[in-house]
């Protein structure tokens, strides 16, 4: 239902339904591929910024907390939650979600041009964003928090990724993303903010806790650990993380996300 409804005398809030979801997916996803491609960048950059707090906020609270292995990844989850809160709550756009993208896509009311061009700027966006939030927090002295032991949680993270063999990064990516689209894809089943971030918050909570790879938080953990000095760390070793990272991502989003719900939802019986 689409709004308050009068249940036993008292007023209620329903989400939307799960056809109701994809097609609000879909018509969201033709207004993103059809914003001006300066906009699209500038939001892609806040994007990469918002994701690069999420990081930081994840990287300070899983230093040095006692708490244990399991127990710290679930905190440090809940606390990376911020950086999709602040995606979908402020409105910037986020190439792992853009690719629900692909749901208007398969529909045939999106060009595989205007899809392609969208998640280019958008992934420019977000590497830009996340670069400048790496290297004003090296410069910003954040790093020497705790005596530079956020510094060694930094470089242990991305030596950590540099040693993710390219299948596994891939299908961590796959998985990661499944995670993130689902996150806000419940979003969109909510009526009020409250209701959109406890929708982002167990997902995202859950892909962190469990180690799986997100292409634009490495954007930010990757350089910002090689920034502090991490060994073994290199832009060639980068590059060779973010590629598998991010083909995951689109396979995990675009296709066991966006493509799955619209055969279930959208797909006409002719297709």
């Amino acid at each position: 239902m689409n709004g308050p409804v009068l249940i036993d005398g008292q007023f209620r809030i329903d989400a939307y339904a799960p056809a109701e979801i994809a097609a609000r997916v879909e018509s969201s996803g033709v207004s993103k591929v059809n914003l001006p491609i300066l906009q699209t960048l500038v939001l892609g950059i806040l994007a990469g910024a918002f994701i690069a707090f999420g990081a930081m906020f994840y990287t300070l609270v899983i230093t040095d907390n006692g708490l244990g292995f399991g127990l710290s990844r679930l905190v440090g989850g809940i606390a990376f939650s911020l950086g999709l809160i602040l995606v979908v709550i402020g409105g910037a756009e986020l190439f792992t979600g853009n690719s629900l993208i692909v749901i208007g896509w398969a529909d045939g009311k999106i060009t595989s041009k205007k899809l392609l061009r969208n998640w280019f700027w958008v992934y420019i966006g977000n590497f830009i964003g996340a670069g400048v939030m790496a290297g004003m927090v090296s410069l910003s002295g954040v790093m020497d928090a705790g005596g530079g032991a956020v510094a060694k949680t930094a470089i242990s993270i991305a030596q950590t990724k540099m040693a993710i063999p390219s299948i596994e990064a891939f299908l961590r990516g796959i998985l990661c993303n499944v995670l993130v689209c689902l996150a806000v894809w419940l979003c969109f089943a909510a009526h009020t903010v409250s209701g959109k971030i406890l929708s982002i918050v167990f997902p995202i909570s859950a892909f962190v806790a469990l180690g799986f790879e997100h292409s634009v938080a490495n954007m930010y953990l990757i350089p910002v650990g090689y920034l502090a000095g991490a060994a073994g760390v290199s832009i060639d070793g980068f590059i060779a993380n973010l590629i598998p990272v991010t083909l995951g991502n689109i396979a995990g989003g675009g296709v066991l996300v966006a493509l799955i719900y619209w055969i279930v939802y959208l797909r006409k019986p002719e297709q």
